[in-house]
């Protein structure tokens, strides 16, 4: 199977939770143990085997642009650049015309998790479904919402219900044509609640289960958590 080697990367966000702790950057740039959060997760992509990354950019697109640039580690850098907020969905959808192939990876820029991008890929191909999500093992899914999950694939989202460990949707998606295909033709909109949800419904959504280390840069708390993991890896 020819692996699919694009990347969108959502790194358009205001970053409001992290107000009054990073103001004068993007998120995606926040810094992390002395490099900007962007730089580590662009690393992993590569490492991950991916060779082009659309940065979907919106709030002071033009800083991470010139931070970044157009080579990362071997790997072709373009830019998807919304002029006014469109929602995840919507930046999705804008991005994926600079697609080059018909198949994409998806993921937050605030959002780290490490897992095998081609086995994420391999989850929706073997289990014949569009697309596939990452999920994250957690100790408290209260924050986030809890995902359940039956055999291979996802089965609903709870919002809210019981505190304690479980399975949350780590916001790292892969998409077959026919998913790209289906995206809503609506300018702005939510890809979790119009796009993801409805496709779940419909049995629609593998899920991959082989992930560790999540972390949310963008609530204070797991920002400064990162702060001491990522300086391990100096």
């Amino acid at each position: 199977m020819q692996r699919t080697e694009e990347a969108i990367v959502l790194a358009g966000g205001f970053g409001t939770r992290l107000r009054g702790v990073v103001d004068d950057v993007p998120k995606p740039l926040a810094p992390v143990a002395g490099r900007p959060f962007l730089a580590w997760l662009l690393d992993r992509l590569a490492r991950g085997g991916l060779r082009r990354c659309i940065l979907a950019t919106g709030y002071m697109a033009e800083k991470i642009e010139d931070r970044i640039g157009a080579r990362w580690q071997g790997m072709d850098i373009v830019y998807s650049v919304e002029s006014t907020p469109l929602g995840t969905g919507g930046a999705i959808r804008l991005a994926a015309n600079r697609l080059q192939g018909d198949a994409v990876h998806v993921l937050n820029g605030d959002t780290w998790l490490e897992y095998a991008p081609a086995a994420l890929e391999a989850a929706a191909v073997d289990g014949e479904v569009p697309m596939s999500v990452a999920l994250a093992q957690v100790d408290d899914v209260t924050r986030y919402g809890a995902v359940d999950v039956k055999g291979n694939k996802v089965d609903g989202f709870r919002e809210k219900g019981p505190a304690g460990p479980g399975w949350i949707n780590a916001g790292c998606y892969f998409l077959r044509p026919e998913a790209l295909a289906g995206l809503p033709a609506a300018t702005s909109f939510s890809f979790e609640r119009e796009f993801l949800q409805p496709r779940v419904q419909c049995g629609d959504v593998a899920a991959f289960v082989g992930t560790a280390g999540f972390i949310d840069i963008g609530v204070p708390e797991d920002y400064a958590r990162a702060q001491s993991i990522f300086a391990a890896h100096t």
